[in-house]
């Protein structure tokens, strides 16, 4: 309200002056309601500078200590002035103060050179340079105002800042330096004005990076030719061992890298993870800098990092870089180092574990058919695709021979792991029977049609791992309800069997009892116990080649009975389920 009155009161006198300021003061009313709603507060000093009346300005120049006030963000009238783009502004508000308060700093930390450089003022930076301003102040966030000037990308504003004193070595954040940024942002006229200007062509900060690992990093090739050439150190490395063939590595130029090599890079350095170029390039992705690389790193290099760069694409999700790998003759089969495992609290070893857990349909493919093994990790591959569901996945490594038989690490179960991911999904239970789920441990109840004690031995509690039994599992009571439909697609897969009295007290509850009974109750059709008798001769790896069964000098209707084809609803599309 007070900004209101006052706006009256200055706009009932001047108005009987001169009509010609009335736009001025409307844009200054404006403001009055902006700031209201603002921290920043208005008062007179600053009605003047933003609304630009020299002539008014002139007048409050007789006042020298409205010059020396400050707002609540900490600036004084020359901070305002610094910022507008009428230059005489500043130089009336230079003139009128104090030079003690020249080099005053707001609560940013910064000085009014630092906002007219913000700003790309490049006559508003001329006046304060010509009138001694120190281009070096540092910021809050230490940044110099050359720093600022290169972020903006303005060369004119960067030059008038060197020619007038401006410290090109000077040590920002982190200890970077001018030279650092220019570097970073690949400007090829900045780094020639700091390099011509003396500046160190090979500083390092705080991590160890220099303006060359900066340039690799981000793929500028102009600018690491530049540095070269005025002596920057090629075989430098960072904090962490990276050397800036690693820093172009992840950049993916191939012209950077190349370049590097030229000078005399090393691509067997590692950095202190074990990591090398290559590592770095296949998981980025950068196929380009990756044929590159390939020639000049030495597979012993790769042996004593324990990981392969299989491992790296597979992780990166790049099946193009993985399949040039493999071209290239590296082995499916690699295994990390036992060091490297301690990362990953799943303590994967393979490549393949990397695709799988990425649910990378693709790469997973790549590897299996360059013969990775599929059951070489602690936590089963088929384990990882079974959590997440993935009917393709899962039966692209079912196809290659994955163990349906799997146990966990933990295991509290009689029957295979691998069962309690399919209860609910009709679709992968007939999935694992199929490619030899052994289902008849699943029946294998100790009890049989007597009764079942809660514990086997005394003391022997539900927070001990222990043996349990299927019957024990399906009969939960969140769980009992699904126990007819399961039972039923098992017996699709088993000779006669005798369930114990515990899982028939659940199953003479559900509606599929009275088939499941007649099953039991009856002798098997000779047909279906012949296909068994043949599957097991056969065994679990015959049968899920199908190079193999192509060579057996029977029918394909055969052959297709032996595998179940008429219970393969993945293949049939059938994601209902029959049950």
């Amino acid at each position: 309200m007070k900004y209101i009155l006052f706006f009256h009161h200055v706009l009932q006198f001047e108005i009987q002056h001169d009509m010609r300021i009335f736009p001025a003061y409307l844009t200054f009313f404006k403001m009055l309601l902006h700031s209201s709603l603002s921290s920043k507060s208005i008062n007179c000093r600053s009605f003047i500078l933003i609304t630009g009346e020299e002539e008014s300005l002139l007048k409050l120049t007789r006042n020298g200590s409205a010059f020396q006030e400050v707002d609540s963000q900490g600036w004084l009238p020359l901070h305002e002035a610094a910022v507008q783009p009428n230059k005489n502004i500043l130089e009336i508000t230079l003139k009128a103060s104090h030079p003690s308060v020249w080099q005053q700093t707001n609560l940013k930390g910064e000085t009014p050179l630092f906002l007219a450089v913000d700003k790309g003022l490049v006559k508003n930076v001329n006046v304060l340079l010509i009138n001694g301003f120190d281009p070096d102040i540092k910021n809050e966030e230490e940044d110099s105002a050359l720093i600022i000037a290169i972020t903006h990308e303005s060369y004119e504003i960067a030059s008038l800042l060197i020619q007038f004193g401006a410290n090109t070595n000077l040590q920002c954040i982190n200890k970077r330096t001018a030279l650092h940024e220019a570097a970073r942002l690949g400007l090829k006229d900045m780094v020639e004005l700091l390099l011509w200007s003396k500046a160190d062509p090979d500083p390092r900060s705080s991590y160890g990076l220099t303006p060359l690992a900066l340039a690799a990093q981000n793929g500028h090739t102009e600018i690491l030719e530049l540095l070269l050439r005025k002596g920057a150190n090629i075989l430098s490395q960072a904090s962490d061992s990276a050397s800036i063939l690693f820093e172009a590595a992840g950049g993916g130029n191939p012209d950077s890298i190349s370049l590097l090599l030229e000078y005399g890079a090393d691509a067997n350095v590692p950095k202190q993870s074990g990591h090398l170029p290559i590592h770095r390039a296949a998981y980025r992705g950068h196929f380009l800098a990756l044929q590159i690389l390939i020639p000049v790193t030495d597979f012993n290099a790769i042996k004593e990092s324990g990981i392969s760069p299989l491992h790296s694409a597979a992780a990166g999700g790049h099946s193009q870089c993985l399949k040039f790998l493999l071209k290239s003759g590296f082995d499916a089969n690699f295994m990390l180092h036992r060091r490297v495992q301690k990362n990953y609290d799943d303590e994967r070893r393979s490549a393949l574990y990397f695709a799988v857990s990425n649910g990378d349909i693709e790469s997973s493919r790549l590897l299996l058919d360059a013969g990775a093994l599929p059951n070489q990790d602690p936590v089963n591959c088929l384990q990882v695709a079974l959590r997440m569901g993935n009917y393709e996945l899962i039966s692209l490594l079912l196809r290659h021979g994955a163990n349906v038989n799997y146990f966990c690490r933990i295991n509290t179960t009689h029957f295979p792991s691998a069962l309690q991911y399919t209860l609910k999904d009709e679709v992968l239970l007939r999935m694992l029977l199929t490619y030899g789920y052994n289902v008849s441990r699943c029946f294998d109840c100790p009890h049989g049609n007597s009764k079942h004690s809660k514990y086997l031995f005394e003391g022997w509690t539900s927070t001990v791992i222990k043996d349990t039994m299927f019957c024990e599992v399906i009969t939960l009571s969140w769980l009992r309800h699904l126990s007819g439909k399961v039972v039923r697609v098992m017996l699709d897969y088993v000779d006669h069997i005798r369930i114990c009295s515990k899982l028939q007290d659940t199953l003479q509850e559900q509606k599929l009892w009275p088939e499941i009974k007649a099953i039991l109750s009856n002798t098997r059709p000779l047909q279906h116990l012949c296909r068994l008798r043949i599957r097991k001769c056969l065994g679990r790896l015959r049968l899920r080649c199908p190079v193999f069964l192509t060579f057996l000098p029977i029918p394909n209707r055969l052959k297709e009975y032996i595998l179940y084809k008429e219970y393969d609803l993945y293949g049939q599309g059938n994601l209902k389920g029959i049950y």
